[in-house]
């Protein structure tokens, strides 16, 4: 199986992220919501697009989404990747930041996606 839209590799990242829940806390209180946002995400799509996005914004679900997008619409870019960006470097993006699409550290954020995936088909 493939992903088949933005939408559902974003319900896929929510999986992995918080199983869903818009009320999830992680990463010693930094993350915030089922996209599990930290500040420094939310203060970078406020420089971004002029935004006034909150850290507790993170927990609403339809905030926390455009935020996404917002970010990896800026950072996914074919004039910063290279070429026309995939779902992968969206997702390792939204994982590591900025550079997330080539770090190594984010190979297996992809792959715990992928197993996800694999697991839908089940």
């Amino acid at each position: 199986m493939k992903i088949e839209s933005l939408m559902h590799l974003i319900l896929l990242i929510i999986q992995i992220e918080s199983n869903g829940d818009v009320f999830a806390v992680g990463d010693d209180g930094k993350a915030h919501g089922a996209l599990q946002l930290h500040a420094i995400y939310v203060e970078d799509v406020n420089r971004i697009a002029g935004t006034t996005y909150t850290h507790d914004d993170a927990f609403d679900i339809s905030k926390s989404i455009d935020m996404f997008l917002l970010y990896t619409d800026h950072y996914a870019t074919k004039e910063r990747i290279g070429r026309k960006p995939s779902y992968e470097d969206i997702a390792r993006i939204h994982n590591g930041g900025p550079n997330g699409w080539k770090k190594n550290s984010t190979k297996q954020y992809w792959n715990k996606i992928q197993q996800r995936l694999k697991y839908e088909t089940h």
